[in-house]
């Protein structure tokens, strides 16, 4: 008899349970019937398409000519520049940037000279007024972070080839006529001139770093380049050297 009261037990306890799993199955139906479907195929978020970004940029840009002695006056060159970019969109956000740009900047120092005509030590001076124009081709590497929507941050870095038009030295003399007459004879100029002509190397070599911010189609954007090259073309003293570096705020628009 107990024998048989045990097994009256288990078959309740067994019917129970499968009971309780007939109710629960329901609400553990999977909604959508294509999940297990072996046809069905992954897509993925982020797909590389090739692609070319064609832009137009505006904005500031300061230059710095930096010499290494006195044998050569830097100065700051302030000014615009303009063009037009287009990017290569590559896979993993990054991208390949070219274009040429259009600078156009204009910058003024003073050169002191010791007098030859005082009989004590006095100096004189020659004032620069500088204007520059130069073609930038850039050769940037861009890396893109979204951040929200069509929100993204970039980074950016590469070479960029400078290539002088002319710059202009529009001077004004404040010199007594032995000291101008000693510059003549030392070969040093005296009169408004080109130095591109005679005195300065065209190509200016640099390496830029920067990044900006990017919303649709507009860009914010800035950088600063490296002079890497010496831009001396005839040294008057052993040594001489000066360099041309820069940095540059600018707006761009995506068409």
């Amino acid at each position: 008899m107990k024998r048989t009261g045990y097994i009256l037990v288990f078959l309740c306890l067994f019917a129970g349970v499968l009971w309780a799993d007939d109710k629960v199955k329901p609400a553990m139906q999977i909604e959508d019937n294509t999940f297990f479907d072996p046809s069905r195929k992954e897509v993925s978020h982020e797909q590389y398409r090739f692609s070319v970004e064609y832009r137009i940029e505006a904005g500031f840009t300061q230059h710095e000519q930096r010499a290494r002695d006195l044998s050569y006056q830097g100065m700051f060159l302030n000014g615009v520049r303009v063009g037009a970019t287009f990017t290569f969109n590559l896979p993993l956000h990054f991208g390949l940037q070219t274009g040429l740009l259009y600078t156009l900047v204009y910058g003024t120092n003073e050169q002191h000279w010791r007098s030859m005509d005082a009989p004590s030590v006095q100096t004189e001076y020659i004032t620069h007024r500088v204007l520059e124009h130069d073609f930038t081709v850039p050769v940037r590497l861009y890396y893109t972070i979204p951040v929200w929507k069509k929100l993204n941050l970039f980074v950016f870095t590469g070479p960029q080839l400078q290539i002088g038009l002319a710059e202009n030295d529009y001077m004004q003399l404040h010199l007594s006529e032995g000291t101008q007459n000693w510059l003549k004879d030392k070969g040093i100029p005296t009169s408004p001139y080109d130095r591109m002509t005679d005195e300065l190397v065209r190509a200016n070599i640099q390496w830029g770093v920067g990044g900006g911010i990017e919303w649709d189609r507009y860009r914010l954007q800035g950088g600063y380049d490296f002079g890497l090259n010496n831009l001396v073309k005839h040294p008057l003293v052993k040594g001489q050297y000066m360099s041309e570096w820069g940095w540059f705020a600018s707006f761009s628009y995506r068409f």
